[in-house]
């Protein structure tokens, strides 16, 4: 009886420790995701401001207005 609850107790521990893996691995590819994309942005708003003199600001304001004109239409 023994052995077969000390079995169960290592199944137990080695199922966590993949459940806890993936898990892991699963937050470390949303967070890269999410920082390339933040860069992303951040590069094409500057990009933005040098080439055709558009504050971020004004981008804004304007992603702003689309999104009031959908909700409202």
């Amino acid at each position: 009886m023994t052995k077969m609850f000390m079995s169960l107790e290592l199944i137990a521990i080695a199922a966590g420790i993949i459940i806890t893996w993936l898990l892991f691995t699963g937050i470390i590819k949303i967070l890269k995701t999410s920082v390339t994309t933040a860069l992303t942005i951040a590069v094409i708003l500057l990009l933005i401001q040098v080439l055709f003199g558009i504050r971020y600001q004004q981008v804004w304001q304007e992603l702003n207005q689309l999104v009031q004109d959908f909700l409202v239409n």
